[in-house]
């Protein structure tokens, strides 16, 4: 039985799915570097929403959460559905449609070191897709800082649209967010210009990447949206003749559109002239099985976003300390 078909079966079985369990016979963590991603596509209101297979730890049927006091009216409870205390939340609430009713799915994630499960009412199946299918959202469905959706799918004459599930955390907890006051415990530090490019499709992590490094003394950032964009940046420096005074590390999240980070990766850690540039992979993604995937591509470093004084560490490591 494929995945899609087990999937299928969830809804009338007491049945768990692990996605990253020994026993699972699936292919459901791609290959390194083929700029493909896998999205569980799931259904609420009667709308199509997706998240990236890469988040999610395991599928379970609803049960009873403890209700938390005075929490978000976003989040349901928690529960314990083994040795680990699971918060869950109410996606239909996040999204303004309402509060759902008991029955339906959790999808346990875990992502920003957070084990979190959001509550759906029916999950359909896995497609298969390359980020440069992706299409990004326009102002009307998400304002830059905003809106909760990072991309849209189109599957024959269906519209799947992926959900910002970091944001939507975060907009219930900001303290789940980057955490600034790590960049003022490093203390007084000197400005130096070394160029560091950076690629993330977030405009408001991008900006506050930027902030913090600023704040730690890197003062010559350039910053894309993506992994082709950044890739696109770096072989015109190369053209040019001037790579070195404009890229000496790139920062990197994994997932983004047209290109993710570890295809930038794959790219520039296969090319004889580029493979000394450290590179750094920023993302909520970063997880024992996400890492092993980064080292495989040569990754220098990798680290979770909340870790923004880490990820300054590690910059100092690689370009000021060699």
């Amino acid at each position: 039985m494929s995945l899609v078909e087990e999937i299928g079966e969830v809804m009338g079985e007491n049945l768990l799915i692990n996605f990253r369990g020994d026993g699972m016979d699936t292919k459901i963590l791609l290959e390194n570097g083929t700029n493909e991603l896998e999205v569980l596509e799931f259904k609420l209101d009667g709308n199509s929403y997706g998240i990236n297979v890469a988040k999610i730890r395991e599928i379970i049927t609803y049960q009873e959460v403890t209700p938390v006091p005075n929490a978000h009216p976003s989040i349901e409870g928690i529960f314990m559905p083994r040795d680990t205390m699971i918060t869950a939340i109410d996606l239909k609430n996040c999204l303004q449609r309402g509060t759902s009713n008991a029955g339906g799915l959790f999808i346990v994630t875990n992502f920003n070191k957070l084990d979190i499960a959001f509550h759906v009412e029916q999950v359909v199946g896995i497609h298969r897709v390359s980020w440069k299918d992706i299409i990004k959202p326009n102002a009307t469905i998400s304002t830059t800082e905003e809106g909760i959706s990072t991309g849209i799918i189109k599957k024959n004459d269906k519209l799947i649209i992926i959900l910002d599930f970091e944001k939507i955390v975060t907009d219930i907890n900001p303290e789940t967010g980057l955490k600034m006051n790590e960049i003022d415990e490093l203390g007084s530090r000197e400005r130096n210009d070394v160029p560091i490019l950076i690629a993330e499709d977030s405009v408001l992590l991008n900006k506050l990447i930027v902030d913090s490094l600023k704040k730690a003394g890197y003062t010559n950032l350039t910053r894309t949206e993506n992994g082709e964009e950044a890739w696109n940046f770096i072989c015109e420096c190369r053209e040019h003749g001037d790579l070195d005074s404009h890229v000496q590390c790139v920062i990197t999240d994994i997932e983004m559109p047209l290109m993710d980070g570890h295809r930038l990766t794959k790219l520039i850690k296969d090319d004889e002239e580029l493979k000394e540039i450290p590179v750094v992979i920023f993302s909520s993604l970063v997880n024992e099985e996400m890492r092993r995937k980064g080292e495989a591509l040569g990754a220098n470093a990798q680290l979770s976003k909340p870790e923004i004084g880490n990820l300054v560490r590690e910059i100092d490591k690689l370009v000021l300390d060699k």
